[in-house]
């Protein structure tokens, strides 16, 4: 059986937590790949500020040096708002000998309750909750709880150091920076 990490989000821009958090996971639960699933329209934010395209081609730019690292577009193909568990049950119809591992914030593991048919979701995936400062672990689901360095660093921090000229530099790979200052992203 196949053991696969799967870290999904708008990724508007990819930063350099999104890469520590896949390395960690991948190498503390000894898992043979971490699957990137850029959202197309999550269900629970707004609209992401960058064209479908762009993000993942940042992506792309962001795990290109990683052999672990792989990119999954399937909710990018079905566009609209994607929920999580639609999602795995296409990945585990593809891919039936893989175990998924799907990797969520210390936040997201106390709004658990809340994920659209939670119970049935739990049929296609492990949890990995990633423990947070200020985030209690408690749920009645069950969350493998892996330890990474905190990096305090959010996409939308990054987008609005550019709108500012800020310096962002060091925040995102440099192939990630190359690709926003081509692009002009966000400014």
């Amino acid at each position: 059986m196949k053991r696969i990490g799967i870290l999904g989000g708008t990724f508007d821009p990819p930063h350099i937590g999104h890469l520590i958090i896949a390395e960690e996971v991948r190498m503390r639960l000894e898992l043979e790949e971490i699957w990137f699933i850029p959202t197309y329209e999550p269900p629970h934010k707004k609209k992401a500020t960058t064209e479908a395209d762009m993000r993942v081609g940042m992506l792309e730019k962001a795990i290109e040096d990683n052999p672990f690292f792989h990119m999954n577009t399937i909710e990018m193909e079905r566009e609209g708002k994607s929920y999580t568990l639609d999602t795995m049950k296409l990945l585990h119809d593809r891919y039936p000998n893989t175990e998924f591992y799907f990797i969520i914030g210390g936040d997201m593991v106390e709004y658990l309750p809340k994920w659209h048919k939670i119970k049935e979701l739990l049929n296609y995936v492990t949890f990995v909750g990633l423990k947070r400062p200020g985030y209690s672990f408690h749920t009645a689901y069950p969350v493998l709880e892996v330890e990474v360095p905190l990096i305090n660093i959010s996409s939308s921090e990054i987008r609005e150091r550019v709108m500012k000229k800020e310096p962002f530099r060091y925040f995102v790979p440099k192939s990630v920076y190359t690709f926003i200052k081509g692009n002009r992203l966000y400014e």
